[in-house]
């Protein structure tokens, strides 16, 4: 029987096709995985590299394990027991450990770095107990350029909380539902005289260990601008705000919105930075309910027992004895109305609301004329 040379060509020629794509795609698939262990292999000289130079600075970061994973299209460092030792000139050494980072870019976005931190993270003294104890439900950072020069870095944080830990005993300073912070640069470089727009975002949160009053949840929305900066290498805030200080910089308040219970509260304006590191200047407020919130801090006790009533009540009872007391108490009831007195009307969501100076000076913070407690320096 003869052999049908019509119908094996075409089989021929199709088993060739065959087999010249099969070729393609293993040479594809070998030059796409030669390309990422050549990118991972980058990736981990590039972390050595960063390690490096943040060791000369005083920041020595490692990881008890490490890996590298994410093929075919991301690069993924798994540090597991990650640590870092912190040191500055004005800082003791500093111990923070977490169990485990990982930092992720897509191959066809490097600079778009991405970090996934498991809790909890602790801080404290190396070798002894930690001190502050954070944990979270889900913490993740991105980063936009390098960790050398960053452009843009956010910061989110889901059921965050934060605890001091004193004789073995957590006690809460922080808990919110969600924090966000975002800084990027809006002008300038990150090694020559950076202009830093900084946004901060909380939604229920509450701080009962930095003061009772801040205990109710809080939502709030901050939005500043840094200027004054040298630069952004790698170095404590204490520094580059001792930087901002001997520049003339300033920390523009754009946009400020805190809701507490029935209290509102609105603001902008620009505050420096005196030679003892305090914030100094003035933002305009505009606040609905301000009562809840006087009572909430005290001022009526505190207007009460300040100085300057001691010695108008102690007049008055050398005029009538027990006048003085009478007035210390008038005094603190009717605050709220003497301080809407003394600010301007306003309206605020459509609510009655009064507009008054937020005051910085000399490491205290006041509003309108009521002290409402001392701000920590910067440096």
């Amino acid at each position: 029987m003869v052999p049908d040379t019509d119908s094996i060509q075409p089989c021929r020629r199709t088993g060739r096709r065959v087999t010249i794509i099969l070729l393609i795609v293993f040479v594809l698939v070998a030059g796409w995985a030669w390309l990422w262990k050549f990118a991972a292999s980058r990736a981990e000289t590039a972390v050595a590299g960063w390690r490096a130079r943040e060791a000369r600075a005083g920041r020595v970061y490692s990881c008890g394990t490490q890996s590298v994973g994410g093929f075919p299209f991301r690069i993924e460092l798994t540090c597991g027991k990650a640590s870092a030792l912190l040191r500055s000139k004005a800082t003791p050494l500093v111990e923070i450990r977490t169990p485990s980072v990982l930092v992720g870019a897509d191959l066809y976005q490097p600079d778009t770095l991405t970090s996934r931190f498991v809790g909890p993270l602790t801080v404290g003294a190396p070798g002894k107990p930690p001190g502050i104890w954070v944990n979270w439900t889900f913490a993740q950072s991105t980063v936009h350029g390098t960790p050398s020069a960053p452009e843009r870095v956010t910061l989110e944080f889901e059921r965050p909380t934060v605890d001091r830990i004193v004789g073995g005993k957590h006690q809460s300073l922080l808990s919110a539902r969600r924090i966000a912070l975002e800084g990027r640069i809006a002008s300038g470089s990150p090694s020559d005289h950076p202009v830093i727009e900084v946004s901060l975002k909380a939604v229920r949160a509450s701080a009962p260990g930095l003061h009772p009053a801040a205990a109710p949840p809080i939502n709030m929305h901050l939005a500043a601008r840094l200027t004054g900066l040298a630069d952004f290498a790698p170095k404590p805030w204490a520094e580059r705000f001792r930087e901002m200080q001997a520049a003339g910089g300033r920390i523009e308040i754009t946009h400020a919105r805190i809701k507490q219970g029935n209290t509102l509260a609105v603001g902008k304006g620009s505050l420096s930075i005196d030679a003892n590191g305090q914030l100094a200047g003035q933002l305009s407020v505009t606040v609905a309910g301000l009562k809840p919130f006087l009572d909430a801090i005290g001022a009526g006790k505190a207007v009460a027992q300040s100085p300057n009533m001691d010695k108008f009540a102690g007049m008055l009872d050398r005029l009538s004895p027990g006048l003085g007391d009478v007035a210390r108490q008038q005094a603190g009831a009717n605050l709220g109305l003497g301080i809407s007195m003394l600010g301007k009307p306003a309206t605020l969501n459509g609510r009655r609301a009064v507009t008054l100076p937020l005051r910085f000076a000399d490491g205290v913070a006041y509003l309108g004329p009521i002290p409402l407690g001392p701000t920590p320096a910067l440096f």
